[in-house]
């Protein structure tokens, strides 16, 4: 079963360049500590305030490890870090899902 981590972010959106760099780092660091990183999101139009970020996992336990990894991360401490320095998140929620088999990274070919 595929369990899919829903981050939800509210964020200044005085500052959301720096909430984009955040996420750029995050696509180095989190597939090499284990998670399969399906993308950061940002305010494009509409809410300014929030954005979203979705990693999945193959186990809660494959979740526990990767949080044990990130843990002891030079470059994710240093990420960490330089959203709390500067504070571009006000808030962030975690929820999990897990994926529908027959819907999970399913893609329609349209035919012209």
């Amino acid at each position: 079963m595929t369990l899919t981590c829903f981050i939800r972010y509210k964020l200044d959106p005085a500052k959301l360049e720096l909430f984009r760099r955040y996420a750029e780092n995050w696509a180095q660091i989190i597939p090499a500590c284990g998670g399969d990183l399906l993308g950061y999101f940002l305010p494009h139009e509409g809410t300014n305030c929030e954005g979203w970020g979705l990693v999945s996992f193959t186990s809660l336990a494959e979740y526990e490890a990767y949080r044990r990894r990130l843990s002891e991360d030079a470059k994710a401490k240093e990420n960490f870090a330089f959203a709390r320095r500067e504070g571009f998140i006000f808030e962030e929620y975690r929820t999990f899902l897990a994926a529908e088999p027959q819907s999970y990274l399913r893609t329609v070919a349209l035919k012209g």
